[in-house]
């Protein structure tokens, strides 16, 4: 049986070759399209260096609308009036981020898959939600459904799958509207944390914290670091395993409703967001 150090060690050395024939597979595929012909979808955001996507079944290319060129084999070729200026990334003509997004989207069929794609291309800092906002509007209506579901939590402020469960389940709860990912402070100034979920009327928090993310001892330590800074600042928190957002959504709204009355039932501690 081959052990675990050696099978690490021959997927080290596959990767390499892996890559040189995805690059082949680029390359022909951009000399199929012809001169034009603009690298979008999942390869495109793998040029930019998103890790949270689908492995791709094609190369995916844009040309222009006159194009005589046509899908053969690996390459998918879309013909388009909306050929985008094209980008250089590891010397490939590629599509902006947000294009190259939402081509990838659109021809996906798992929400989740969809979510976490463009979750990762914003909180990546390599589009905004309103560029994805604005490209979707303006494409096709074909294979927007599941896009346009995932661009409402993340144009709410959520930035992950797991916080676009927790958006919706807040969206059930019958609570004042929260605000996601802003930064706390107390009253001399000093940095308390970034809540997943923030209600300023009671000054309650909401975090939803991944097993995955407390893996290891700094990891803990950070976290009891954080939770430490809400107590001393007055803060209510509620910490939420993201999978009971789906496995048990009743519970986890009871729990949020009473952690919220908890909140406003004492007064306000001196925080504010900026």
């Amino acid at each position: 049986m081959r052990t675990r150090r050696a099978m690490a060690t021959t997927a080290a050395r596959d990767r390499p070759a892996r890559q040189r024939r995805t690059d082949h597979l680029i390359h022909a595929a951009l000399l199929h399209g012809r001169g034009q012909a603009i690298l979008t979808g999942i390869h495109a955001l793998r040029c930019y260096g998103l890790d949270n996507v689908p492995d791709p079944a094609d190369v995916h290319l844009l040309v222009p609308a006159s194009s005589a060129s046509a899908s053969a084999g690996f390459v998918h070729i879309e013909r388009t009036t909306r050929l985008p200026s094209s980008r250089i990334r590891q010397d490939l003509p590629v599509a902006p981020p947000h294009r190259a997004a939402l081509d990838a989207a659109r021809r996906l069929s798992d929400y989740d898959a969809v979510l976490a794609l463009l979750a990762e291309a914003v909180q990546g800092g390599r589009c905004t939600v309103q560029a994805l906002a604005a490209e979707l509007d303006r494409g096709s209506p074909r294979g927007a459904k599941l896009p346009r579901r995932a661009l409402i939590p993340l144009l709410g402020g959520a930035r992950s799958v797991a916080e676009a469960d927790a958006w919706h389940l807040w969206q059930r709860s019958g609570l004042p509207p929260c605000q996601w990912n802003v930064k706390l402070f107390d009253v001399l100034g000093r940095y308390i944390a970034t809540p997943d979920a923030w209600c300023e009327e009671v000054a309650f928090a909401w975090e939803i914290d991944s097993l995955t993310h407390h893996v290891g001892y700094q990891d803990l330590a950070t976290t009891m670091a954080r939770n430490t800074r809400y107590t001393t600042a007055g803060v209510v928190v509620l910490q939420t395993l993201p999978a009971r957002l789906r496995t048990e959504p009743g519970k986890v709204l009871a729990e949020l409703q009473a952690a919220y009355e908890i909140a406003r039932g004492r007064p306000r501690p001196d925080v504010h967001i900026r």
